[in-house]
């Protein structure tokens, strides 16, 4: 960020730009959610609540560089949902904090077959 004359310096937190850069990515159409990562286990689909999970970024003072790790739906083109990931993310980033995204990299880790909304039973007949 520029440091202005007798104002002071702007810093952004590494939380804030995980925190925004999670939210644009699981709102990007075709990502089934963000990846806990193997250290955690199998990949895994975590909800909006942790949006942070999934999400590595270094943040400089005027430049960010962003590692996301997704799961993606079943029967989405992988490499155009990652496209329009790397896009989605890139500009939210920018457009809310003023940094410079220089590359956001983004691993596959798996597919989501369904999705997770629980099916209500069937009826029983008596």
């Amino acid at each position: 960020m520029e440091e202005l004359e007798n104002q002071g310096v702007i810093r952004i937190s590494d939380d804030v730009v995980s925190t925004i850069a999670g939210l644009a990515a699981i709102e990007t159409p075709g990502i089934a959610g963000m990846s806990g990562g193997i250290s955690e286990g199998w990949a895994k689909r975590l909800s909006g609540k942790n949006v942070q999970k999934g999400v590595t970024v270094e943040v400089g003072q005027v430049e960010a560089a962003i590692d996301l790790r997704v799961i993606v739906q079943y029967g989405s083109k992988i490499q155009d949902v990652c496209r329009e990931l790397q896009l989605n993310v890139k500009e939210a980033v920018e457009n809310m904090t003023g940094l410079r995204v220089v590359e956001v990299n983004v691993k596959v880790e798996g597919v989501s077959f369904r999705e997770e909304e629980a099916e209500e039973p069937a009826p029983r007949l008596k």
